[in-house]
């Protein structure tokens, strides 16, 4: 690439190390492919594409018989402009290219140059590169260099408006190349200030929801190099793309890609050929739908100084795939639990899948072989299991299992309930008990905690007496019980009860109608069965006797019981 003065940093540098094609750059296999858009490329600079909608933007420097009197004076060429093409003309031989390519927008166009735009979500403010040019004077910093600011415009009544450089540039060093988040609270950009680690460093800088920004930060290593990180280009998930000539590549400037985990850059990988070559390859990107983008290069066989190339994402031509199978279940019964949410992530920690269970918990999907993976279960009301695997086997199961959080727990019965301490009765009594009510409270305190739960209250009695007196009285605690918790504002939709009698004893204290089975039994045993307990609803399980078999609910007969009512 030939150095130009004031034009843009790609040509602040030239570069007299080509480094040796090595093993490490090569690739038998490309994962993309690369094509020139000589509809759009013009004998000068054209590089930088931004999508808009159905165009692309992109910077270029105007025919000299078009622009004669802004020509900058050093390196004789004119200076660059933001144009813009429709993308159902990129494909199209043109014998004239200024019928495709028109100017962006006479708004944001300066005497200098002006190049690398990025967009908020919404398309209502771009920020872009320009020559420090201020009140239509060409500023210079103390040495007579003129820097790049970026700069910030707004979408206001049918123009670009309301223009203004960010608080952190300066005259005395340059900022350019912006790329914004997808979520648009975050800004890459390189510069060259003081304190930073090579000749242009990557920076970012956060964007509060009042349109200030945060502390401006240095990604280090291993992104930044000693030498040149230039044109950063943040994906949609949240790869970062950058091209350097201080990593170890093909040439001079290399296409690399790094992601951010656990508050760490990973080891920036070499895209490899065809996006780069011995010659300068920059200003990366890509749509992580389309997997369609855009690569600016001045590599061999090209119609100017720099051209723009087309770059789809390839995918591979023998993929190997694993299928992955699973059921998700509660830990102690086994029960299995339908719609259970699934994650997968690389061994990048980006996400690759993420997805419910089938009714009866159950999953499959194919995933690339001899990869490292981590999946995470996941269920309202369980702790989520996290498990790490590899894609050695061509069929793969991993089962997981889910506890349930600690305010829930099973009985004997194996019914999911309040763990709660015991909530008595006095005998052949159905008012509620001063230490009952400390445990009510507790219930009314999870029925909050847990918004969508649905009780059931069951009561019991202890043998003594007539059976058929014992199931009115268990109904009448039971009531009690409901009408205490919807006074202390639970629903009524949420509560229900039901009363055992003394059909369900917690011990051996057995006494039917006849007194033929008596056991006799200390009161403290009589009154371990005068108690109410509660059954979750609605937080359902499902026993599967074997993997062919259709589900059978947990919690069915209660739920379908004509016993369990409104009381």
């Amino acid at each position: 690439m030939k150095k130009y003065n004031q034009i843009i940093l790609l040509f602040l540098f030239s570069f007299s190390v080509i480094q040796a094609q090595t093993k490490e750059t090569k690739d038998t296999e490309p994962k993309y492919q690369v094509t020139n858009l000589r509809a759009v490329n013009s004998v000068n600079s054209d590089f930088g594409v931004t999508e808009f909608g159905n165009s692309i933007l992109f910077s270029s420097v105007a025919e000299k018989k078009v622009f004669m009197k802004r020509i900058d004076a050093i390196s004789k060429k004119s200076f660059l402009d933001i144009y813009q093409v429709k993308k159902e003309n990129i494909s199209q031989q043109q014998s004239d290219i200024s019928n495709v390519k028109l100017l962006f927008s006479e708004d944001i166009k300066s005497k200098l140059n002006e190049s690398s735009v990025t967009f908020s979500p919404d398309y209502k403010t771009i920020y872009f590169t320009r020559n420090n040019y201020v009140n239509k004077k060409f500023i210079v910093d103390e040495k007579g260099y003129n820097n790049l600011k970026i700069l910030k415009a707004e979408w206001i009544g049918e123009k670009w408006d309301n223009i203004v450089e960010l608080p952190f540039c300066s005259t005395n060093y340059s900022v350019g190349h912006p790329s914004l988040s997808k979520d648009g609270k975050q800004l890459y950009f390189i510069s060259d200030m003081p304190g930073g680690i090579g000749k242009t460093d990557i920076y970012t800088v956060a964007i509060n929801n009042d349109g200030t920004y945060g502390a401006i930060q240095n990604l280090g290593t291993p992104v930044n190099t000693a030498e040149k990180e230039m044109f950063p280009f943040i994906s949609a998930d949240n790869m970062l793309y950058f091209s350097s000539d201080g990593h170890f590549g093909m040439g001079a400037l290399d296409v690399f890609s790094t992601k951010k985990i656990a508050g760490t850059y990973t080891k920036p990988i070499n895209l490899k050929t065809p996006v780069n070559t011995k010659q300068d390859d920059f200003s990366f990107s890509i749509n992580t739908v389309t997997k369609k983008g855009y690569l600016s290069s001045n590599r061999d066989g090209g119609v100017g100084q720099d051209d723009i190339y087309a770059v789809q994402q390839l995918l591979p031509k023998k993929a190997c795939a694993v299928t992955v199978t699973g059921v998700v279940k509660e830990s102690k019964f086994k029960q299995h639990l339908p719609f259970s949410k699934i994650i997968i992530k690389d061994n990048f920690g980006a996400t690759i899948k993420d997805t419910l269970t089938d009714e009866e918990g159950r999953f499959s999907f194919k995933l690339p072989c001899n990869q490292q993976f981590v999946i995470i279960g996941s269920k309202e009301y369980y702790t989520s299991e996290v498990k790490s695997f590899k894609t050695l086997e061509k069929n793969l199961k991993v089962d997981l299992l889910l506890e349930i959080v600690a305010d829930f727990g099973y009985n004997m019965d194996t019914e999911l309930v309040i763990k709660t301490n015991p909530l008595y009765f006095n005998f052949n009594k159905w008012n509620i008990r001063v230490d009952a009510e400390i445990e009510l409270d507790y219930i009314v305190n999870i029925m909050t905690k847990y918004p969508k739960i649905i009780l059931a209250g069951v009561s019991g009695t202890d043998a003594r007496g007539r059976s058929f007196d014992n199931k009115i009285l268990s109904q009448k605690r039971t009531k009690s019980v409901v009408n205490y918790l919807i006074d202390k504002g639970i629903s009524s939709d949420r509560i229900y009860g039901k009363g055992d009698g003394e059909s369900k004893l917690t011990n051996k204290c057995v006494d039917n109608d006849s007194h033929s089975n008596r056991v006799k039994c200390l009161e403290v045993e009589h009154q371990a069965n005068r108690r109410t307990y509660f059954i979750v609803l609605n937080v359902e399980g499902k026993i599967i006797n074997s993997e062919a078999k259709k589900l059978l609910p947990a919690i069915e007969i209660i739920k379908n019981s004509s016993n369990i009512k409104r009381l």
